[in-house]
């Protein structure tokens, strides 16, 4: 495997689109975990995100190229580890610089400073909130500003704000 050439690895990769298959076949050697995670575009993260900050970044560090992000906490129980939180928006605004769409949903621990972290995401266009209780138009009105190029903002169950 190590004496094909790299362009026609990441061609392979790009027929293979099933999760599973793409996390099987990383697994097969350094060479191709590397390549594969080059490549990786999206990744779907659920509740089982244990100590969200670190793991954060080490998914960063592992998919450098990430374009689109699911964070999804719904059914969370506080068994499961410590949500995402501004902290980690933190980590997560400053080591994904590719980032185009974003979704959090019932990420609870999330607030205004937060969002204001992901101001710094310039490449940013999508922006999808669900259910963010401490989120409010001061969060929205800093992403709005520093994300020059959000072309879409949604909104479900965002108490506080008077958008």
């Amino acid at each position: 495997m190590e004496d094909l050439p790299e362009a026609l690895v990441i061609e392979t990769l790009k027929r293979i689109t099933k999760t599973s298959d793409l996390n099987s076949l990383s697994l097969v050697s350094k060479e191709l975990f590397k390549i594969e995670g080059n490549q990786r575009g999206a990744i779907r993260v659920g509740s089982g995100l244990c100590t969200a900050t670190k793991a954060l970044a080490s998914l960063c560090a592992r998919f450098p190229n990430l374009r689109k992000v699911e964070i999804d906490y719904s059914g969370w129980i506080p068994g499961h580890g410590k949500q995402l939180d501004n902290e980690g928006l933190l980590v997560f605004s400053s080591r994904c610089s590719s980032l185009i769409d974003l979704t959090l949903s019932f990420c609870t621990r999330i607030d205004d400073s937060g969002l204001a972290c992901l101001a710094h995401c310039k490449t940013l266009v999508s922006l999808r909130l669900n259910s963010a209780p401490k989120v409010t138009s001061v969060g929205l009105f800093s992403v709005a500003v520093g994300c020059t190029n959000l072309y879409a903002l949604h909104l479900l169950t965002v108490r506080k704000s008077t958008v």
